[in-house]
């Protein structure tokens, strides 16, 4: 599949939310988007990055996983401008998300880093390690969590993290690339 030309055809954040999303499910998103806090040292490092970074994300409005991922991405493109980030609905692009299914399943979010000149360069998602962590905490455990009282454990930030993370890893790999160097002249 041609990634690249993929992208293009994607939507930025807040056109996919009008096309795809509920006014319930904006309004959960909208939450989520107020709720994402990057800190000075986050913000700095994003408004470092060198290299222009395509990120294709397939999600969906409905799921509570992207609700709860997929703002920390446009944050991190309000950030900087060399973050593009373009959302794909998992079902209506049902070849592009089995193209980039998880654990055998077209899961969501699923994100695909791709260069500047369209080249792939990683992929992540659906869930970050410390959700995960959480989950089989409360899954795997001797009892399960009852969801009657809920816990802000401060996931959401450590998720932004993670998140962080792996868009800095990225760029690093775009930044120290010796095709994009010569590229460049850096």
């Amino acid at each position: 599949m041609n990634f690249n030309a993929r992208f293009a055809d994607g939507l930025p954040y807040a056109a996919f939310l009008d096309k795809y999303g509920t006014a319930d499910q904006k309004q959960r998103w909208k939450a989520v988007y107020d709720a994402v806090k990057l800190n000075n040292e986050q913000i700095q490092l994003l408004q470092g990055f060198v290299r222009e970074m395509k990120v294709l994300v397939t999600a969906g409005a409905w799921c509570g996983d992207c609700v709860n991922q997929c703002p920390i991405f446009a944050r991190f493109a309000e950030a900087t401008d060399k973050i593009q980030v373009r959302f794909f609905d998992r079902d209506d692009e049902a070849e592009l998300s089995q193209a980039l299914a998880v654990c055998g399943a077209p899961r969501v979010p699923s994100v695909l880093f791709l260069s500047e000149d369209g080249y792939p360069c990683g992929r992540y998602g659906d869930r970050t390690l410390s959700k995960y962590r959480q989950m089989a905490a409360t899954q795997l455990g001797a009892a399960c969590a009852t969801g009657i009282v809920g816990a802000d454990d401060g996931s959401l930030a450590a998720v932004t993290q993670e998140w962080l993370d792996e868009f800095e890893r990225i760029q690093l790999m775009l930044r120290t690339s010796g095709r994009l160097r010569e590229l460049h002249g850096d």
